[in-house]
């Protein structure tokens, strides 16, 4: 260990991740195009340097520099009394030295016009910006849900990145302010990869295409098996029909939304309860809305297993509310009394402020009881 990672051990720094060197593509290959202008380069110095120490007895360093100012065509003149055979010889040197530069910036507007190195610039530089992310949600293919969706993640600072295999992504990311963003086919495991899914929180799939919201699950759910992952990722997809609901959960969508479906209960509910029209959008969507709803995970090892919910004091604690708790088994309980049992893995509803809601969640993390308890 050298003196400088000692350093930052001690200062405990951390040098920020970067994406596996196999990922990021290769510019070297866009540049073989100037591998001859490079090698006449180099030729046409050391022939100019050789001619002038053979024909005018130059020293090494004089040649060099005559050769150099003679073939860049700069026009300094000559150092020491020529001869006309070197003068023969300059000329020659400056004719060459014209036609390499003409060739070397004719090769470089060529493959500036193409675009490919710039663009793998770009890429290169964006995967070092996804690779420090982490519990983001991978979003897949561009369209209006997307657009809607990415918004509501920006608000709630949720990181994100959007791939799309079309080449529309790069227009699509600048007006919709995609912060991370891929041109690739999401279903493909490079794509994974580069999209550091590793230490991505879930995925969403809104592609309007089943096939495409099932080859996309399917690919994941292999991605986790092969790279032996320790939880599994929150998978969020869309669906026009009942029955392509119900296939997506079987394929393993942990959450399948379907606009049809949500458009019919909110008209519905709007029918029955005009009243009671935006109380949800208040209540869950609204940025200023100080309120806010969870559903809290209890560990195995909370203090609260097995505790009954009123000697918890979460109530008196955190001022949040507990209006559902869902056992490990998937039923749900609405408004649980104060004499019902908490179980390792529940998980529970609550509800209040955005503070009072992490106060909660640490509350119920904890092993050992807390000390808040002894002043309730």
């Amino acid at each position: 260990m050298n003196l400088l990672e000692r350093i930052r051990k001690f200062l405990n720094w951390e040098t920020a991740p970067k994406p596996d060197v196999k990922l990021l593509p290769e510019v070297y290959p866009h540049l073989k195009a100037f591998r001859l202008p490079l090698i006449l380069t180099v030729l046409t110095m050391l022939v100019g340097t050789i001619g002038y120490v053979v024909i005018d007895d130059f020293t090494v360093m004089d040649a060099i520099y005559q050769t150099g100012i003679t073939f860049t065509t700069v026009g300094f003149g000559e150092i020491a009394p020529v001869s006309d055979a070197g003068r023969i010889f300059t000329i020659t040197l400056i004719i060459s030295g014209f036609a390499v530069f003409s060739s070397a910036v004719g090769i470089l507007v060529s493959e500036l016009n193409r675009g490919n190195i710039i663009a793998i610039l770009k890429e290169r530089r964006m995967l070092y910006k996804i690779a420090r992310l982490k519990k983001h949600f991978v979003v897949c293919y561009h369209n209006d849900y997307t657009i809607e969706v990415t918004q509501q993640l920006r608000l709630n600072h949720i990181p994100f990145v959007v791939i799309d295999p079309r080449k529309e992504i790069h227009e699509w990311a600048q007006e919709h302010k995609y912060p991370a963003y891929l041109q690739a086919e999401p279903h493909a495991e490079l794509a994974m990869l580069k999209a550091h899914l590793s230490s991505a929180k879930g995925l969403i799939t809104l592609s309007a295409s089943i096939a495409d919201n099932i080859a996309l699950i399917a690919s994941v759910r292999l991605f986790e098996k092969e790279h032996f992952l320790p939880r599994p990722y929150y998978v969020i997809s869309s669906a026009e029909s009942m029955s392509d609901v119900e296939k997506l959960k079987k394929l393993g969508a942990d959450t399948v939304v379907s606009p049809t479906k949500l458009t019919a209960q909110r008209v519905s509910a709007m029918a029955a309860r005009p009243d009671m029209e935006n109380l949800l959008e208040e209540f869950l969507y609204k940025s200023d809305n100080p309120l806010d709803m969870e559903d809290i995970v209890v560990p195995k090892y909370s203090w609260a297993v097995l505790k009954k919910l009123k000697e918890t004091h979460i109530r008196q604690i955190t001022n949040c509310s507990i209006v559902g708790i869902t056992k490990k088994d998937g039923k749900f309980m609405s408004m649980p009394k104060g004499d019902v049992l908490v179980t390792s893995e529940c998980k529970l509803l609550v509800i209040g402020t955005h503070e009072g809601i992490k106060m909660t969640r640490d509350l119920i993390r904890k092993r050992v009881k807390p000390k808040e308890l002894k002043f309730v």
